[in-house]
This record gives structure tokens, C-alpha cells and sequence, in this order.
């Protein structure tokens, strides 16, 4: 097919989010930030990657020396989270500021799915391109597979990937009749492939890796964005046959090496068209690991449990970032941020206005560079799951975290699968709420809530806020706040 890529060149990737801009915000924009001086900026996010799964974080099983090198020359965030613990919920939010449940968008869309990210939302794609930006992006969507919902309709220019997780084909059980039973690859808008094989999805990797390289190539004289959303470590795991068996680690540290070696392309394409003082890059997972598939799936590390949990193993990511020009280099943040502050913070370092619509996420930037006596605007964050349950609150300073009452899946100290076979997850659940200190028990191990009622008298008043805005269905709350995704019209 001659669509895709075939030869081991060097990649880029950036992040895009939609935002709709009126003329003359921009003509504004542009006379307030010189077109010289607006950053490039490169988002590359992983699926389900652990916080301890490369070694800036911890790891020792594995070499991940382009993820050493991004830390050494860049920033370190210990304490960077993810709004939900699943695919398409923390897709949203980070491309568009809002929790992913004021629009619409729970947990993780299915193939037999009719609806998706409204079209009228802001995303990051946008507030770019409204400002001049070349927009693009490769891996991953997972906010609707449809054509209006694919991401040329969110302000991006070019779009190469799949529209959803790879083990959601072929014939997946959750697939109606009448839907997909294969994995499409998608280009721009329309089906490149109608059935990726494991063949090729061993290189998909790489393919996305060589689009994000060219497209910087191509812009490398004017401002572009980039959106590199890998589609591993996620299982079914696959890497290209030059990573094979070579981590000494199994095949889950070989997808780590590959992924590194992503990294490693894009931070050299950077520097050979002298892009790289003006560029900013920004690396996260959308997760936690999926533990339940043992040694398939990474490692939380101190972190108590994984992905579809609100405990520190689900929200809680590795988070990367360097900008030469403004963060100092190798330094490190324990900072409590979110995904939901990038919007935000984003437009404002390019003179970009805000959405017309409410958003949940508030500009960041004195945290991200470690200005004195930085203060994080937010008073708490806040932690949906499943359909609109709100599991947990944390303070903005990090340091105090509320469970609900609620039910989550673990392993209760069970060994995952092995080899791609997942194990049963078993049913806990939480009668009354815990309080956690976070600065002393990031395990979240002892329960303190009996020790502190006044903070939980505090968090619990907080939560009220939240559930009246966005509601919460352990309560039985309808939010005032919530908005409507986008619903299909053409089929």
C-alpha cells in the first residue's frame, strides 16, 4: 500500500487540541506574539505506560537512554496526573482543558460507539492553528472513529493512525454486527487500510515515529504543533523486528526501547533543523499500567494500583518536558498538575485566547518552570470514573487525598497474566471515605481519615462544588455544567 511508510527515517510529533478563533482574535495574537518568537511545541503521549516503566522514574530492567537524555536536558514532574485512568476519558481532557465528563466523554469509546467529541469543543489542534500553526498528528485517537469525529474535523492538517486501541479488532466481542470486525488504519478522513495484521502493526511504531519526523521537515520554517499518540505499550503488544529480543527485558521492555528510540528521533530532528531551543516537548502516558495483564503490562512502581483506578497507580503518569529556551534543565517538579491545565497554559504562551466555553484547566506556567513561591491556581482536582463517578479529590498542593465510597477493580496482590493473557480482576469496595497524605504515603497505604476530620469536612465540602457543576452518579447527581457530546448524523 503505498500510503505507508516503509523506510527507518528519523520522526517528530506534535499535539494538537480545536479551538475556534474569530479573525480578529488572531489578527490581535499576531500583533502581540511576533511569529518568530511563538514555540514549536511536540506533545507524544503512550497508552497504559506505568510511572515506573523508564529510567527517569525508576526503572533499572531496561535501557531507556532518549528518555535519560529528554530528563538530563529537560524537567522532571513526579507528580503529574491524568484526569481519568482510561483511554478516551484522558484523551479529551488533555486536548481540550475540561474533565472529560462535562463533555460527554466516560471511560473508553467501543467500536459499536455513535457518538464522540463534539466538533464545536476547543481542542489544542486548534488554539494552533488559529495562530498560524501548522497542525498534525499520528497514533491513536480514541475520541470517535466516524468521519465527523476524526481529527481533521478538531483543527488539525493531517492526521495518520487508528481511531481506536489496537486490541479493540478484529472481532472483539463488544463489536455489533454491522460494525467494524477489522482494524482500520486511517489517513487524514478516510480508510488507507481496512485490516492492519499484526505484521503491520508491529510497525506502527515506526510509521508514526517517520510521519512526525517529516512533518517537521516540512514546517521546520514556521510554527508547528504535533500530536505523536503511540499506540503502545497498550496491548496486544507488537514492536518491529529491530527491537526484538533486544532490551533483555521480554517483550514489554523491547516495546519500551522501541518507543524510546521514537523519542530519541524526535529530539535529533530537532536539533539537525536547529529547532530545538524554541521547541516545546512534552511527554506523558495516558494512564497507569493495565496490571491485570502481568508481565504485558508496566509497573506502578510505589504507586498503589494501576489503570482504572483513582488510586496514585491509575492517574498518576511519568511526565517529561523540555523548552531549552524557558525550563531549566535537569530539574525536577513534585508539583501536583494535571492534563487539564495544557490547554490553558499552552494558549497563553502564544497569545492565544481561551475557549468561549467554560474549561476546567488554569495556566500553570509559574509551576512548570519552578518560579519562587509558585502556587497552583486550582483549590482541588478531581478524579472521575467509570460513567460519571467521582472517586477521589486531591489538593492542589498534593498533599491531602479524598476516596469516596466506591468500587474498583484489583488484583488484591495476585500476580497478573502472562504473555497476553489477562487475569480476572476481583471487585474491592470502599463503604466510607479515606483520607490519604500523599507527601508522606504516595503508596497510599494508612487510611487517616479519623486522624484529620476537619480536612475531610474540608474535601468533602469541595466535592459538593464539583458534583453541582458535573455531577456524579454514586449520588445521584445531574451537573449543571455538563455538555453535550457530538452525536452521529451521517452513517
Amino acid at each position: 500500500m503505498t500510503l505507508l511508510p516503509h523506510s527507518h527515517t528519523n520522526i517528530l510529533l506534535l499535539a494538537p487540541c480545536a479551538f475556534f478563533l474569530a479573525l480578529g482574535s488572531l489578527a490581535h495574537a499576531n500583533e502581540t506574539t511576533p511569529r518568530s518568537a511563538l514555540p514549536n511545541v511536540v506533545v507524544i503521549l503512550v497508552d497504559d505506560m506505568g510511572y515506573a516503566d523508564i529510567g527517569p522514574f525508576g526503572c533499572t530492567k531496561y535501557a531507556t537512554p532518549n528518555f535519560d537524555r529528554l530528563a538530563r536536558e529537560g524537567r522532571k514532574f513526579t507528580n503529574f496526573h491524568v484526569s481519568q485512568p482510561v483511554c478516551s476519558a484522558s484523551r479529551c481532557a488533555l486536548l481540550t482543558g475540561c474533565y472529560s465528563n462535562r463533555l460527554g466523554i466516560h471511560g473508553a469509546l467501543m467500536p459499536d460507539a455513535d457518538y464522540g467529541l463534539n466538533s464545536n469543543e476547543v481542542t489544542l489542534a486548534r488554539v494552533f492553528k488559529n495562530q498560524g500553526y501548522a497542525t498534525g498528528m499520528a497514533g491513536k485517537w480514541h475520541l470517535g472513529h466516524h468521519r465527523e469525529f476524526l481529527p481533521l474535523s478538531y483543527g488539525f492538517d493531517e492526521y495518520f493512525g487508528l481511531a481506536y486501541s489496537n486490541d479493540m479488532w478484529p472481532h472483539n466481542a463488544s463489536v455489533k454486527p454491522g460494525t467494524f470486525s477489522k482494524l482500520p488504519l486511517i489517513e487524514n478522513d478516510t480508510v488507507a487500510e481496512p485490516d492492519v495484521t499484526p505484521e503491520m502493526q508491529a510497525n506502527l511504531t515506526t510509521w508514526y515515529t517517520e510521519r512526525a519526523v517529516r512533518f517537521i521537515e516540512r514546517n521546520h520554517d514556521r510554527p508547528f504543533f504535533f500530536y505523536l499518540a503511540h499506540s503502545m505499550p497498550h496491548v496486544p503488544l507488537f514492536v518491529s523486528d529491530k527491537f526484538k529480543t533486544k532490551s533483555g527485558a521480554g517483550l514489554y521492555g523491547d516495546v519500551i526501547s522501541e518507543i524510546d528510540w521514537s523519542v530519541g528521533q524526535v529530539l535529533d530532528t530537532l536539533e539537525r533543523n536547529r529547532l530545538a531551543q524554541n521547541t516545546f516537548i512534552i511527554f506523558m502516558s495516558d494512564n497507569g499500567p493495565w496490571l491485570a495483564y502481568g508481565n504485558h503490562a508496566g509497573s506502578a512502581g510505589p504507586l498503589r494500583e494501576g489503570k482504572l483506578t483513582a488510586w496514585e497507580g491509575g492517574t498518576r503518569v511519568p511526565c517529561l518536558m523540555r523548552w531549552p529556551a524557558q525550563l531549566a534543565a535537569g530539574t525536577a517538579s513534585d508539583a501536583m498538575l494535571m492534563t487539564i491545565d495544557l490547554l490553558p497554559t499552552l494558549a497563553k504562551r502564544i497569545g492565544a485566547p481561551l475557549p468561549p466555553q467554560p474549561i476546567d484547566g488554569l495556566d500553570v506556567w509559574s509551576l512548570l518552570r519552578g518560579e519562587p513561591n509558585a502556587r497552583n491556581p486550582h483549590s482541588a482536582y478531581f478524579t472521575w470514573c467509570q460513567k460519571n463517578e467521582l472517586h477521589a479529590i486531591t489538593t492542589a498542593d498534593g498533599r491531602w487525598k479524598l476516596q469516596f465510597p466506591h468500587a474498583y477493580p484489583t488484583l488484591n496482590g495476585r500476580p497478573g497474566g502472562k504473555d497476553g493473557i489477562r487475569a480476572n480482576y476481583e471487585t474491592n469496595t470502599l463503604p466510607i471515605p479515606e483520607l490519604y497524605y500523599l507527601k508522606g504515603d504516595v503508596s497510599e497505604s494508612k487510611n487517616i481519615a479519623a486522624e484529620h476530620p476537619e480536612i475531610v469536612k474540608e474535601l468533602l465540602s469541595l466535592a459538593e462544588t464539583a458534583r453541582d457543576d458535573l455531577g456524579d452518579a454514586l449520588t445521584h447527581r445531574q451537573g449543571k455544567g455538563i455538555r453535550e457530546p457530538g452525536r452521529l448524523t451521517t452513517r
